[in-house]
């Protein structure tokens, strides 16, 4: 496979993948012995996926990418801390990739534990409550009217706006992502992935996609 260099023929590459995972028609490139040792020496992956730690959604599988051809972070619900952020960095300013997704999915759990928070006030224990607490900022806004009416909204609408709200911060957050976006050397967007039928769409975008 010809490694993408810009931010759109990087998502065209993924969106591709996924076209064919969902066909059960993969190629499974970049997965050979030949290609395994011209890795030992250095990576180039086109795109860094931030992603839910999941067991249903992971990236190389779901995009029909191999060895080499993305740099995956991940963490429960895709919470972001300065950690995360500086492996994305990484990704972009060191590996040299074009794109950043932010890959969310449906029935996400850290999305309902933080909606269970906000209604009834019930945090879980141990350190899971940082992933929820991470996990607030992207849906309190919708609450409108109290906390309460959160309970009432389709799952799939607090899990769309924490996506785009983790699209959002990452440019906020980092100056080195937000310059080059602005510069069009790189797209961050945010990507959901459906659990019963394997697609992705299309949440949010910052960059030239």
């Amino acid at each position: 496979m010809t490694r993408p260099t810009t931010p759109a023929s990087a998502l065209a590459a993924l969106r591709e993948g996924n076209e064919r995972y969902v066909r059960s028609e993969m190629l499974h490139p970049s997965q050979g012995a030949e290609h395994r040792a011209e890795l030992s020496a250095a990576q180039y992956p086109f795109a860094v996926i931030f992603g839910c730690s999941d067991s249903r959604v992971a990236a190389e599988i779901i995009f029909d990418q191999g060895l080499g051809d993305v740099f995956v972070v991940r963490t429960a619900g895709h919470v972001l801390d300065t950690t995360v952020i500086g492996s994305i960095e990484y990704g972009v300013d060191i590996l040299g990739a074009s794109l950043v997704v932010v890959l969310g999915h449906d029935s996400c759990g850290a999305v309902a534990a933080a909606t269970k928070a906000l209604t009834t006030g019930e945090l879980p224990t141990g350190f899971v409550r940082a992933i929820v607490d991470r996990v607030i900022p992207s849906i309190v806004n919708l609450a409108g009217g109290g906390t309460a009416a959160l309970g009432s909204l389709d799952p799939a609408v607090l899990g769309h706006e924490h996506v785009r709200h983790t699209v959002r911060m990452l440019q906020g957050y980092s100056r080195s992502l937000a310059e080059a976006v602005e510069e069009g050397r790189l797209a961050i967007v945010g990507l959901e992935y459906t659990l019963a039928d394997g697609t992705v769409h299309l949440t949010e975008s910052l960059g030239p996609v």
